[in-house]
């Protein structure tokens, strides 16, 4: 016999995993909370969520307890908290210089990770897929006795296919359509798929949902590595594009006349004009010295008032403030987020950023958006990836094996 809907067409199965997946989002991101206060921001009754919570509970995702003691009269009240314990997923971060892998509890806690240095030698599929399936494997090796793992998530520097982690372009590393999520699933072998995202998409999640952009349900994160990549919230929701490979304000062009060479093979795009070589190369530094250390070095000494690391950040900053100012025109965000190198760059460059902004910014836009670097800092991505490995959980709680 077929499932009646309800009003707005769902069926009642519909609207209680909706419901249960909501709940549990909001102790997810938000930590322990009464009931009282569950029922509140569900807008329904407390037997409700008295009914839900207890579905929780017995499927493991969540516990209650007695919230600590506030010297008011009456019993305290109960809180309900994210069975971080019981429920974790793994998260990977391949950078272009390193690769990260941690066990992630439900409620975002970081429990234990892993890193491993990642050479600059092109196409390294192989290399990456074995050293990370062996990362994974121990992260899951040394989970707690009837631990759960329930999703894997990754997040890539380069530009991803949705649905199969087919890496489609990685200009840096010179990836081009590399079967990334399938293998890494493959050689894990923990019968799960691994969902892979674009880094800068992943970081721009993560800030909103964990990081300095809470709250705010329009901004822009800019991702730099050795070179820029961008991720939009737009109305809380991030901006995928037709395909999915929507964002890449990297490739923005700011000096079609005489720019720098990019990876993509066009010249003159934000990130050949403000990417690490371009910061290395306007310092003086030699062709060696690379990486986050070599990007703060440059910003260090022009602390220290050494004039070349000052003018290589006036250069760069010139630039990241035409981008900036590019993105806000187009996007009217509340808030633009630096992160990876770029927090490293804007600390060094605010004032020629805002400059730009001042001048090329239209005023209504303008007085809206707030400069922020990344709260989360180097873990934004890593971050982001974990809650793209909390999915599939968040969706659909109790069709999500647990134990």
């Amino acid at each position: 016999m077929p499932r009646s809907p309800t009003v707005d067409g769902q069926s009642p199965g519909d609207s209680r995993r909706r419901s249960l997946g909501a709940l549990l989002r909001r102790v997810h991101l938000g930590g322990p909370v009464s009931r009282a206060g569950l029922a509140e921001w569900l807008g329904v009754n407390r037997s409700t969520v008295l009914s839900l919570t207890t579905e929780l509970v017995a499927a493991g995702l969540v516990r209650e307890d007695s919230a600590e003691l506030t010297g008011r009269a009456g019993r305290p009240s109960l809180m309900v908290r994210p069975a971080a314990d019981r429920v974790y997923v793994i998260a990977f971060d391949i950078a272009v210089d390193r690769l990260v892998a941690a066990r992630v509890g439900l409620g975002g806690a970081i429990q234990d990770r892993r890193e491993a240095r990642r050479a600059r030698a092109g196409v390294d599929l192989d290399t990456v897929v074995r050293v990370l399936a062996d990362l994974g494997r121990q992260l899951h090796a040394t989970a707690a006795s009837g631990a759960a793992c329930v999703g894997i998530g990754a997040s890539y520097c380069g530009m991803i296919r949705p649905g199969d982690g087919m890496v489609r372009f990685g200009p840096d590393m010179g990836w081009v359509d590399q079967a990334f999520g399938a293998e890494l699933a493959r050689r894990l072998d923990l019968g799960l798929p691994v969902l892979v995202g674009n880094e800068a998409h992943l970081g721009a999640v993560a800030e909103h949902r964990r990081g300095v952009g809470v709250g705010v349900d329009n901004l822009v994160y800019l991702h730099g590595d050795v070179g820029v990549g961008g991720g939009i919230i737009v109305g809380g929701e991030l901006l995928g594009g037709d395909g999915g490979y929507g964002s890449e304000v990297g490739h923005m062009l700011v000096n079609p006349y005489d720019g720098r060479p990019c990876g993509c093979g066009s010249r003159g795009c934000l990130e050949a004009e403000v990417g690490e070589r371009a910061l290395l190369d306007a310092a003086g530094r030699p062709g060696d010295r690379i990486g986050r250390d070599a990007v703060r070095e440059v910003v260090d000494a022009a602390d220290r008032g050494d004039p070349a690391a000052r003018e290589a950040l006036r250069t760069v900053g010139d630039w990241l403030g035409i981008g900036v100012a590019n993105v806000i025109n187009l996007f009217n965000p509340g808030m633009v987020i630096f992160g990876g190198m770029l927090r490293e760059v804007y600390r060094g460059s605010a004032a020629h950023v805002r400059e730009r902004i001042a001048v090329n910014v239209l005023p209504v836009s303008r007085t809206r958006a707030r400069l922020r670097v990344s709260a989360l800092g180097d873990d934004a991505t890593l971050v982001g990836a974990a809650e793209l490995g909390f999915t599939r959980l968040l969706a659909d709680p109790l069709g999500t094996p647990v134990g």
